[in-house]
């Protein structure tokens, strides 16, 4: 579903650069080696030591912040060594079924784990947080005895207590989705030291109903954070010196703070032409545009990106692609997730549109900001997803030429309205066929979209070294491309820094010399700033 971008072991590989990207970024949250010193003798117990794991989408990270600052201001230390641990937490995803069996295989390697405990040490408590926690607690509770606590996504601030109950040798559950809940008032503990690139929740849960999409019933109805909490973590990210944040929601542009009481007489926003929705559009509140123009007026040496809007939600006035268009930091990147290309599907699928008004979408989008780099979602094998409905899906790849994908072979979930009304009776060899045909495509699609980058300067945020040298620096461009380049002495572009390499968090402008499909590649021209590099171009 949108905003279900994977970024822990276990789940599928998407068919574009990000799964590593995001993989990283999780990785540069985990903390650093803990610097402890022995207590002293007589001194307080030892804080209890919890041990984080994070799967599937953007959203996990950023709920794995949330449930660590929360554990953090009830005396929990947190180690990245799982033999250390007291708590081992397992934050999932239910979006797919691999992403579910990944969780069920790695609690019996915990349970390995819990049965060598030494004795001297108190029991090692285990906890499934998140949507599979939501979706599957009584058979998480029956089926493996050694799960202690299961708390699902608005129920984070119920951890304490809830481990507080297993300590005393019980199973402790909280599963009920709220209709607030937006854990505005806690600031996520990032836990990279000196990260480049962070993620921001700016509201939860979704009300789309999309037929083949769990999402509304692990994460509840859709609630928008408050602007003002919004601003405040993204300045504080700023302060730490963050160099990017992604504006994260299910669906983003349906965002509306109803927070300000002098706000809520505005007019519900028109859809645009061709678009449709199951829900009511909610009156009143700050929306989407304004939010997006008050954090990118924060700091303007740091790019915004958000994900994921819905197609549906791109009002006609267009005041979100204005502001993308007009704003140098903000990102000129949209992900437009279709799911299919043919009209049939889409509408099975419930997404509120045919192939023929997304088109029209894409054409718009690309005249309003020129240059726009595309990323989206697709499906292959949906319930009764015909061969004629799978070429329509190849032929809007090879229209549209996405720079990055996200493909996947439908997975039928329980609960879903597919699972009630439809038939998932598309083969398994026939939806693993499509999917290869649709990632092959979109691979040529991409390294031709990829190929025009050649001999132009991109501005890149690096990141830190390549994975596969260390003679070469990695980043990504504005439009959330990897660019691979020599690490070598750079001039400054404002020559108000002596010459030097750059550093993770620098802008470079890199002169792309060849591009693949998913990655660029090029030689550093000058270390230079967002707001120079828009000033000169």
């Amino acid at each position: 579903g949108p905003g279900q971008r994977p970024v822990g072991r276990g789940v599928e590989l998407p068919a574009g650069p990000d799964l590593r990207h995001f993989l990283r970024a999780a990785a540069a949250r985990q903390p650093g080696p803990s610097q402890e010193l022995p207590p002293e003798p007589g001194s307080a117990p030892e804080a209890p030591k919890v041990y984080l794991e994070t799967y599937g989408c953007q959203m996990n990270v950023s709920d794995t912040e949330i449930a660590w600052a929360i554990l953090q201001k009830n005396g929990y230390a947190r180690t990245k060594e799982l033999d250390e641990a007291d708590v081992v937490l397992l934050v999932t995803c239910s979006v797919r079924e691999k992403a579910e069996q990944a969780i069920w295989n790695r609690l019996q390697h915990l349970k390995a784990l819990k049965a060598r405990r030494p004795q001297a040490r108190a029991p090692l408590r285990i906890g499934i947080l998140g949507c599979m926690a939501e979706r599957l607690k009584e058979e998480i509770l029956h089926r493996e005895k050694l799960v202690d606590v299961v708390a699902g996504p608005d129920a984070y601030r119920d951890l304490p207590r809830l481990l507080a109950v297993a300590e005393s040798g019980q199973q402790a559950a909280n599963v009920l989705l709220s209709l607030d809940e937006t854990y505005a008032d806690i600031l996520p503990v990032q836990t990279s030291a000196g990260g480049t690139t962070a993620f921001v929740s700016i509201m939860r849960g979704c009300d789309n109903m999309c037929s083949y999409c769990i999402v509304p019933f692990t994460r509840g109805r859709e609630r928008s954070r408050p602007i003002a909490s919004i601003l405040q973590e993204v300045k504080m990210l700023s302060d730490q010196g963050v160099k990017e944040v992604t504006l994260l929601g299910q669906n983003v542009n349906s965002f509306r703070d109803l927070s300000e009481v002098q706000f809520q007489s505005v007019v519900a926003p028109a859809l645009s032409r061709g678009f449709s929705t199951v829900y009511k559009a909610k009156p009143g509140g700050l929306r989407f545009s304004h939010l997006l123009d008050q954090v990118s007026r924060i700091d303007p040496e740091m790019r915004i990106r958000f994900t994921s809007p819905h197609p549906k939600d791109f009002p006609d006035e267009a005041s979100v692609l204005q502001l993308i268009q007009e704003r140098h930091n903000i990102c000129k990147q949209l992900h437009l997730p279709a799911q299919s290309g043919s009209t049939r599907v889409l509408e099975a699928m419930r997404r509120g549109y045919t192939r023929e008004a997304y088109l029209e979408l894409v054409h718009h989008v690309r005249a309003s900001i020129p240059g726009v780099s595309l990323s989206s979602d697709f499906i292959a094998g949906f319930c009764g997803e015909t061969e004629e409905d799978h070429q329509q899906t190849v032929s809007l790849l090879q229209e549209v030429r996405y720079n990055i994908g996200f493909l996947f072979a439908y997975s039928m979930r329980q609960k879903t309205r597919a699972h009630h009304r439809l038939q998932d009776d598309v083969p398994t060899d026939v939806k693993k066929r499509r999917l290869e045909q649709l990632i092959a495509t979109f691979r040529e699609e991409a390294a031709r979209a990829n190929a025009a980058l050649v001999g132009q300067a991109q501005l890149v945020l690096v990141e830190g070294p390549s994975k596969r040298s260390a003679l070469e620096l990695c980043g990504r461009n504005d439009g959330n491309i990897k660019v691979i380049f020599p690490d070598a002495e750079l001039e400054d572009a404002a020559e108000c820094r002596a010459p030097g390499r750059a550093q993770p968090g620098d802008y470079v402008m890199v002169k792309v010399t060849s591009a693949g499909s998913q990655t660029l590649r090029g030689v550093p021209l000058c270390r230079t700033t967002l707001s120079r590099a828009a000033a000169s171009h």
